[in-house]
């Protein structure tokens, strides 16, 4: 990926709704030029999807909340029943394998806290936990979904 790549992503990470034509001439090319290196990026994956960023509030998703887990057990058959079973809920956001005192982290977006609750009552059925732990996020700071592409 060379500098022109880069400052491609970068365009796009702020807007995609820019013209092709728009980003050629941000970036020194011509229109077909910058379209095929748009086309090489999602081909490669690098551009891995194109969506809208809903806001949470406004859609009724007030509360975000961060759920740490200990596993019940450390072997494959667990951690993969686990992985599929956490990732196929929709309130889960985010969801990572950890090091640390915690072995994941999902991020949750819900309505409230009774929907909270619903939540977690699926999370933990019939899954053999150690700990589960939520913290529940007070004030958002700082959201953004830019990579710092340099």
């Amino acid at each position: 990926m060379d500098a022109i790549d880069k400052a491609i992503l970068r365009l796009l990470q702020h807007d995609l709704t820019l013209s092709v034509n728009h980003i050629a001439e941000q970036v020194g090319l011509s229109t077909t030029p910058c379209w095929r290196r748009i086309q090489q990026l999602e081909k490669k994956g690098v551009i891995k999807q194109r969506v809208a960023l809903v806001d949470p509030e406004l859609v009724g998703l007030g509360m975000t909340v961060f759920v740490q887990v200990k596993a019940g057990k450390h072997d494959d058959k667990w951690l993969n029943h686990f992985a599929k079973h956490a990732g196929l809920l929709e309130e889960v956001v985010e969801f990572y394998r950890m090091s640390g005192e915690y072995d994941y982290m999902l991020k949750v977006v819900v309505a409230d806290l009774k929907a909270f609750d619903k939540f977690y009552k699926r999370l933990v059925t019939g899954i053999d936990l150690s700990d589960v732990t939520s913290s529940f996020a007070m004030e958002q700071i700082k959201y953004t979904t830019v990579l710092p592409v340099r």
